[in-house]
């Protein structure tokens, strides 16, 4: 009796294993891709979706401002409302990152000539310099022709106030460093309806600001460069589909 028992019970785990095991391991491995899907940044499907950068769990607008541009005309925040745009703080003066910013700008706006929604909005760190005669030379000096990119100056006041507590991008005067002036050199991409906008990083949080600092014209860190203006720019086309 014992002996048929024991047959009996291999028979049962037999066919448990053939029937079971390959619907367990098959569901894992989807649970796996569903998790990959969601979570990596390599992803094309994880960053189709793009983060609202969020201050204490509200999205965050980009707040009400008003600035001379290159032709002296009064631009607000209300000129780009339906449009995506790119918003930079930088110096005509600047010896350091700021061409690089610039040309990398440039080179978004040639990839985007046939996209009448898009826009940028460079507000200048040094207001006492940048008239809007300088900025008019600078914008012609790199090319600028996109009709929504505007060079903005103003009261100096506003101008920081905007920068550092209205995007929270660090700008100051400080007479040690090249041309008198720092800054981070970031990025802010903002939505149609004015709101802060950016990608997933591989851990799942939003990169808030593209680094805007790098130099798609040296050959030495091509990856890191095409990277950085590569996703950019495809999240700037994602917002324009919308």
């Amino acid at each position: 009796m014992k002996k048929y028992s024991y047959v009996g019970i291999s028979f049962i785990i037999l066919v448990f294993g053939i029937i079971f095991i390959p619907k367990i391991v098959n569901r894992i491995k989807e649970t796996s891709i569903v998790k990959n899907d969601r979570m990596s940044a390599d992803n094309p499907v994880a960053n189709e979706k793009l983060a609202y950068i969020k201050i204490n769990g509200k999205p965050k607008k980009v707040p009400e401002f008003a600035f001379l541009n290159q032709d002296s005309l009064l631009i607000t925040n209300h000129d780009y409302k339906g449009k995506v745009y790119i918003a930079e703080f930088f110096f005509t003066s600047c010896p350091t990152i700021c061409p690089k910013m610039s040309r990398n700008l440039v080179y978004i706006q040639n990839q985007l000539k046939d996209h009448e929604g898009f826009g940028v909005a460079s507000f200048t760190i040094n207001p006492k310099r940048d008239t809007p005669h300088i900025l008019k030379k600078y914008a012609e000096n790199y090319g600028v022709t996109n009709p929504n990119w505007h060079f903005l100056t103003g009261d100096r006041e506003d101008l920081y106030d905007l920068a550092n507590s209205g995007f929270n991008i660090y700008a100051a005067e400080n007479p040690n460093v090249p041309g008198g002036f720092e800054h981070n050199g970031y990025f802010a991409l903002i939505d149609r309806d004015g709101y802060v906008r950016s990608r997933y990083d591989a851990s799942g949080n939003p990169i808030i600001y593209y680094r805007g600092t790098i130099d798609i014209e040296e050959k030495q860190d091509a990856n890191v460069e095409k990277e950085q203006i590569t996703i950019l720019l495809e999240d700037i086309k994602k917002l324009l589909k919308k």
